[in-house]
């Protein structure tokens, strides 16, 4: 909501507004185009206005499942340090989604956890668009950005009466969204600076689960360090998600992409060449081969962004498949590629992306990131998918679901 706006009368022209969407009126205003996209979502879903869709309720096994492996546990402390205080004086409560939207965790006002019990606003509930229609928490992970949806904002009508303010929570080892934090409480409560509190807080917790790996990084080369000494020649120790902890002969490298399913042997990774890939405790020790075969004809790369929360690049080859998955910025930047086939130099990139040719300096620096880990499955000048690698796009039937959480030009055909 706009600093400054009465939330009454808000709260009433957005009533018009939704009520005009429904109907096919005229409307008096339009929404905010985030909103009116999860709107035409819903539309075209069929969902409920009214009642929404009828969810499952995990069983507490199933809740307790979800917890465990969300990834979310370590950043509890943070989200409830900074949140649950605010959200008792302030007539909120806090909820802890996963990345399908399920409830995990809510804490916050006595009242109001009553009042969502009504609404079914509860733990092992899933408070995904595709069920409860356009709310702060599900358009959240759709979108992939810190949300409020106030009001007649919400999608279906029972969802009217409450303030919502949701920001997401990714897991610093892979970009992977772990899931939303959220304050919600009565329409009424709204405040312009809760959003602000809320993303954050979640950036607190983002630094917390950083600092937490790093700790993890440190501990594994400080056990390795005698089995990488006794290597000789070039070799590495990762974690299993490809984190480097330590490394001889070679430059500073922060980490190398493994294969989807990382088995002890011979492999090819992107970003070294042809490798030798041994288990030790909490990692792997990858050492580089002197063969100097590198992959090329039978190459396939498959850009899967079917599911914008888990875009991901499979590449496979003589040496086997590995995945790779994608940042919100990296799945835009190849699906550009994917695309124009022929292409694109740092200038057009920049008018792809950001509607500006002139913004050169990020994209080269994404690209750079990009090439680092993907070797040589990305060739430059113009950056493109490399000539001999077979490129097939998986993507939604739908233009609007492709990538919904962006607004580059090349994606939204502005």
């Amino acid at each position: 909501m706009p600093v400054g706006t009465d939330p009454r009368r808000h709260a009433r022209v957005l009533a018009q507004v939704h009520e005009a969407a429904l109907t096919g009126a005229s409307p008096c205003a339009q929404p905010r185009p985030v909103i009116g996209a999860s709107w035409q979502r819903m539309r075209r879903l069929g969902l409920d206005p009214d009642h929404g869709a009828d969810g499952l309720l995990l069983s507490h096994a199933e809740l307790e499942a979800r917890r465990r492996e969300s990834g979310l546990a370590d950043a509890l402390p943070i989200l409830r340090g900074g949140l649950i205080s605010v959200a008792e004086e302030a007539a909120h409560i806090m909820v802890v989604v996963d990345r399908e939207g399920s409830v995990l965790w809510r804490d916050g006002s006595t009242s109001v956890r009553h009042r969502a019990d009504r609404l079914g606003f509860t733990e092992g509930a899933s408070w995904h668009e595709n069920n409860v229609g356009t709310n702060a928490i599900g358009t959240a992970l759709v979108a992939r950005r810190a949300m409020q949806v106030y009001s007649a904002e919400h999608y279906v009508r029972s969802h009217h009466a409450w303030t919502c303010a949701a920001a997401p929570l990714h897991d610093p080892r892979d970009g992977r969204l772990l899931g939303v934090v959220d304050l919600s409480g009565p329409a009424p409560t709204v405040h312009a600076t809760t959003l602000a509190l809320v993303d954050a807080v979640a950036k607190l917790a983002e630094a917390r689960l950083r600092n937490t790996h790093l700790a993890e990084l440190e501990k594994l080369r400080s056990t390795t360090l005698t089995v990488l000494s006794r290597v000789g020649g070039r070799a590495l120790i990762t974690d299993p998600h490809g984190w480097v902890a330590a490394a001889s002969g070679l430059g500073a490298i922060d980490r190398v992409g493994l294969p989807s399913s990382t088995s002890a042997g011979s492999a090819w990774l992107p970003s070294l060449g042809a490798c030798h890939l041994e288990p030790v405790p909490g990692g792997w020790l990858v050492r580089l081969t002197d063969d100097e075969a590198v992959p090329g004809e039978s190459m396939r790369a498959v850009l899967d962004i079917r599911s914008s929360p888990a875009c991901v690049l499979t590449v496979t080859g003589p040496s086997g498949t590995w995945s790779y998955p994608l940042s919100p910025r990296h799945a835009e930047m190849l699906y550009v590629l994917a695309s124009h086939r022929d292409g694109r130099s740092a200038a057009q990139l920049a008018l792809d992306l950001f509607g500006d040719p002139a913004r050169t300096v990020t994209v080269r620096a994404e690209m750079s990131r990009l090439r680092r880990q993907l070797g040589t499955i990305l060739s430059r000048r113009p950056y493109r998918f490399a000539d001999d690698i077979d490129v097939a796009l998986r993507k939604p039937d739908s233009a609007e679901l492709v990538l919904p959480h962006s607004t580059a030009p090349a994606i939204r055909g502005t």
